[in-house]
Order: structure tokens, then sequence, then C-alpha cells
């Protein structure tokens, strides 16, 4: 009964009221605003990835996110409800563009397959040996943190905003970790020539 009278009188509350408690780790306070913007949360995920599952663990992403970032939250830009949707908008057209691109890379994979291979040149194959060391050798020099953006990217296929969540960093430092490396791998790949123009 206690419990009931609980939830009562948390649900009298504003969403800001609400979201003041959320930072306190109030989950109480969470389960209400859950109650409260779910539905709205799960029409437009639902709206967004087409799928009942996938809309579904996309609102509990975009919930989970709300828990741990309820800081993020500026009463200026606009209502609670919106910052949740906004939440819900931006992890979903992650999700798709990153589902776009692997199918994307899939479907490039087995276009590759479907190509009958041509007896590979001698030549080729040792000039494409040697450039794939110098890659390795000039990529081994870089900065970590340069290096493990580049790596992330270019090997793993992640996003720029996927590798900022992965490594807890601003999406502007990983741009500029990425940035710095490629420019020091194309002047170490250049070589001399490069330096003297």
């Amino acid at each position: 009964m206690a419990r009931r009278r609980i939830s009562t009188d948390l649900g009298r509350l504003s969403d800001e009221d609400l979201l003041a408690l959320v930072r306190e780790g109030d989950s109480a306070a969470f389960e209400v605003m859950y109650d409260r913007h779910s539905r709205v949360a799960y029409s437009l995920a639902f709206r967004l990835v087409g799928d009942r599952s996938a809309a579904e663990d996309l609102v509990q992403d975009a919930f989970l996110a709300v828990w741990r970032g309820s800081r993020g939250y500026a009463p200026g830009l606009g209502s609670v409800r919106n910052w949740v949707l906004s939440i819900v908008h931006h992890r979903g057209v992650d999700r798709l563009r990153t589902a776009s691109a692997m199918n994307r890379r899939q479907e490039a994979l087995e276009q590759v397959a479907r190509v009958d291979p041509v007896a590979p040149d001698a030549a080729d194959e040792a000039a494409d040996r040697v450039l794939a060391g110098t890659v390795r050798a000039e990529l081994g020099e870089l900065p970590n943190d340069q290096q493990r953006v580049l790596r992330l990217a270019y090997f793993g296929g992640f996003t720029h905003h996927e590798i900022a969540e992965m490594l807890d960093l601003p999406l502007g430092t990983v741009k500029s970790r990425m940035r710095l490396g490629l420019d020091r791998l194309r002047r170490g790949l250049a070589g001399p020539e490069f330096l003297a123009s």
C-alpha cells in the first residue's frame, strides 16, 4: 500500500521534478518517468526501425541513457518528453546507419565472392605485400590514441559515434585523432618526395 501511495505522489510531480529525483538515483521516480513516456517513445522507435523487438531494445537503450545521463537535460532547450524522444531518435538513426553500413559491406563482400578471380600476377602480389607491410609499419609509428581510433574505424568498421561511445570520448576528439592519424599516415607513405613539395 505504501508503494502505491509513493507512486501516486510521484505521479503528481512534473517531468522536471521527476528528473531531479532521477539525478539523485531515485528509481521510483524513474519508473514513473518510464511509465509516462515509454509508449510514445516506443511509437517513435517502431516508426524508425520498423521491427517490434528492435523498437523495444531501442526504447530500453534510450531510457538507460536517461538514467545514466539525466544531468544532460537542459530545461531551456525543451521539455523532458522532447529530450527523451530526441534520445530515441538519435539512437535509432545511429542504429539504422550502422545496419545500412553493415549491409553495404556484406553486399560488397558478396559481389567480390561472385567475381571469378583471375590468377594474380606475382609482381602485383609482391607489391601488395610490400605496401601492406609499409602501411602496418607506418600505423605502428602513430601514437596509441590515433592508432586505436583508426583500427576501430578501418578494421572494425565502426562509425565515429560508435567509437566515441566505446572509448568514452567526445565525438570531436575521435574525429581529431582520426584526422591527425590519417595525415601522419599520408606523410609517412608519401616518402621524401612529399616533404620536398
